[in-house]
């Protein structure tokens, strides 16, 4: 377990893992829209099953209601969110602007990533500024947090007290490989860490080992990112058109074979989040169910995870 020093413990999410409880967070878009019961009505759904909801930046290079201002509205409402900053659209003054405002409303966990391509989105005359890269993004949150002082060397009046994450991709390692980009992370400041999606239980287990190899697993909790795939044709978009996402063939064929596909691909998420369970470096998932967050309190309870679960036996592990 990473030490707890610099560690938020007012932050849910913090203290679910302190304790070595299997961690839950889960994702959501804040809509395209000004309004607060539009956000509301996605996250409130959320509220209480899992530890925290990450908030995301501009997903897809899509704008979006601000991420900022929808953490602040969840927090309002007692949903501790996971506030995504991408270092696509902000230069170094506004992301240490955003990250002040994120502290004032009491967010604590912040996660830290590149951020898709605009040339992805529906403006790809959009211009993208990546001032920093995410290792000095997240040294200058660590420095903000640590130092209390902002890159110029200002001091901050009230510094942020930030959780703060990072983004892996797991892979089958081949011999010689060592997760030198996660440690360079770590040792820029992150303290977690969320990874793509990967639906092999195998290639988890061989990555994670190598993780605890190389001491990662001492210095960053890690959430295996994990979901329900919705049918055999949706998995094998995901595999051409999401970078770094793991889905064996045995998987998709499954999925083909289902009378109920969207049933099975909730099957196959509880099985593999039952398996990852039994991994030792593994502290949490991070379910992405996009455009099906309904299934959400279903893969919770089969899977006996979340707040409203822990008391509960785990269920025995499907292999």
């Amino acid at each position: 377990m990473p030490p707890d020093t610099s560690l938020p413990v007012e932050a849910g999410l913090v203290r679910t893992l302190l304790n070595g409880e299997f961690a839950v967070t889960a994702e959501l878009t804040p809509p395209l829209s000004a309004s607060s019961d539009d956000l509301l009505d996605k996250a409130l759904p959320f509220r209480g099953i899992v530890d925290a909801v990450n908030v995301t930046d501009g997903a897809g290079a899509r704008a979006h209601l601000s991420n900022v201002a929808a953490a602040g509205l969840m927090m309002q409402h007692g949903i501790e969110p996971v506030l995504q900053f991408t270092c696509r659209d902000r230069n170094r003054i506004a992301l240490q602007s955003d990250l002040l405002g994120a502290g004032a409303f009491g967010v604590r966990n912040v996660m830290i990533l590149g951020g898709d391509d605009p040339k992805q989105g529906d403006q790809p005359d959009a211009k993208p500024v990546f001032d920093l890269d995410t290792g000095a993004f997240i040294d200058m949150a660590r420095q903000m947090r640590d130092d209390g002082t902002i890159l110029s060397g200002r001091e901050i009046a009230s510094p942020p007290d930030l959780f703060i994450g990072a983004a892996d991709t797991p892979i089958d390692p081949e011999p010689g490989w060592t997760p030198e980009r996660l440690l360079a992370k770590a040792a820029a400041g992150a303290q977690f860490v969320q990874t793509q999606f990967c639906f092999d239980a195998g290639i988890v287990e061989r990555y994670i080992e190598r993780l605890r190899d190389h001491g990662a697993t001492d210095q960053l909790f890690v959430l295996m990112g994990i979901g329900p795939i919705r049918s055999a044709k949706s998995a094998r978009w995901m595999r051409e058109n999401l970078w770094g996402v793991i889905i064996p063939d045995e998987i998709v064929d499954r999925l083909d074979r289902a009378d109920d596909e969207r049933a099975e691909g909730r099957r196959v998420c509880v099985e593999l989040i039952q398996q990852f369970r039994e991994i030792d470096g593994i502290a949490g998932v991070h379910i992405m169910a996009i455009r099906q967050e309904e299934t959400i309190p279903v893969i919770l309870a089969e899977a006996g995870i979340g707040p409203t679960h822990r008391d509960e036996p785990a269920p025995a592990a499907a292999h």
